[in-house]
Order: structure tokens, then sequence, then C-alpha cells
């Protein structure tokens, strides 16, 4: 426990519905999960081009990873199973070992102007199979791999956080130079002598050029 968050804590499932009460079996908030997709599930699967992938080793280290491209980037294979390229990132593969260590995972797919998501929860592989890899060419480039996802659980997310945070309203976001560029963090973060903030940012921006 963090020593500046002062008790009392939370430790039972008991305590915790005395402080939310959760939703009835029949409630729509409950019948609204599904074990596989229909077909507004795939529209708006098709129309997402991002997502988020969350993930956790065996010892229950997380990981979440952005996943984004083009609307319609993530392949249904059927209502059950969803294929995510492995698109050129860091090439940290937190969630790749996550995911052979352990292959529970969970997706958060967004569509911009879209204030409702849509969660899947499954179990996640890793696949090099050739024939699926190239349904996934972009610009000429084949992804590596690919993530499966064995669907157990779909259901939308209502609109209410993207409501609060207003994220897809114009008037709400702030200029870009209200925060430090990437260069400019790393360079305090990194500490490389003779490595300044603009060379580190040209240097990203070359590399943001390569996304396939």
């Amino acid at each position: 426990m963090s020593s500046t968050v002062t008790g009392p804590y939370i430790h039972s499932a008991e305590h915790l519905r005395e402080v939310i009460t959760t939703p009835p079996a029949d409630s729509p908030a409950i019948r609204k999960q599904m074990p596989k997709l229909d077909q507004f599930c795939r529209a708006y699967i098709e129309k997402s081009p991002f997502l988020l992938l969350g993930t956790a080793s065996r010892e229950g280290r997380c990981d979440v990873s952005p996943k984004g491209d083009a609307p319609g980037f993530v392949v249904v294979l059927d209502d059950e199973t969803l294929a995510i390229p492995d698109r050129p990132g860091n090439q940290r593969i937190d969630s790749m070992l996550n995911i052979i260590e352990n292959p529970h995972a969970g997706l958060i797919f967004m569509v911009p102007n879209v204030d409702e998501t849509l969660r899947v929860n499954g179990r996640a592989y890793l696949s090099e199979d050739p024939d699926l890899l190239a349904r996934m060419v972009m610009k000429g480039k084949a992804p590596k791999l690919a993530i499966i996802v064995e669907i157990e659980e779909v259901y939308f997310h209502c609109a209410r956080a993207f409501k609060r945070s207003r994220l897809w309203e114009p008037d709400t976001w702030i200029e870009r130079d209200e925060l430090p560029t990437f260069g400019k963090i790393l360079e305090s973060e990194l500490n490389i002598d003779g490595l300044s903030a603009d060379d580190i940012d040209k240097s990203l921006a070359e590399s943001n050029k390569r996304l396939y």
C-alpha cells in the first residue's frame, strides 16, 4: 500500500459490494455480455483504427499496449476469433512475452468520435501463419507475427467515461506545446552526452516515417 494514502482500505469482495452496489443478474449491464461477436461488434471492429491490449505475466506484472492502423486492421477470423497484426514498434515485446506466460488478454476498441467502446476478453496466442500474415500486408509489408485472441466475452461500454473526459471534443484539446516533446522527455530521462532533444526529435520524426 502507498504510504501517502490513508485507509480504510478495501480488502474483500463483500466490502467492495457495500461501497458499490452491483447490478442484478437480469440487468442490461450484465445481460449485454456475450460469448462471441454479433453484427454490431463486427461493424465496430471494422471501423476501429485503434485498440488497447492488456496482458499480464505469470507473476501478475501488467502491461497495456496501444495498437493502431487503418480501420479494419484487426482481422475477424470468425465470431469467436480475432487476429491483430504486430506492426513495427519499440520491439520491447512486453505484451508478447506476457501472452506466452499467461494467455489471458483484454482489448478495448475505440472509434474516433464515437463515445461507446467495445471490450473483448479472451485467451491469446502468437501466430506466424504465413497465409494469415499475408492477409495483413500494408504498404507491401507483412507483419512478422499476429496476436490471435479467442473470445470468451465481449460487450459494449457505455459512453460515460468519454462524456466526462470530452475526449473527442476539439475545444478540449490542448496545444501541442503545452507538453514537452518526446525528445525533450527522453533527453531528460536518458541524459546521454552529446544527444540533444532536437537530435532525438529529428531521429523520431524519421523513424515515424517507417510505419511498416
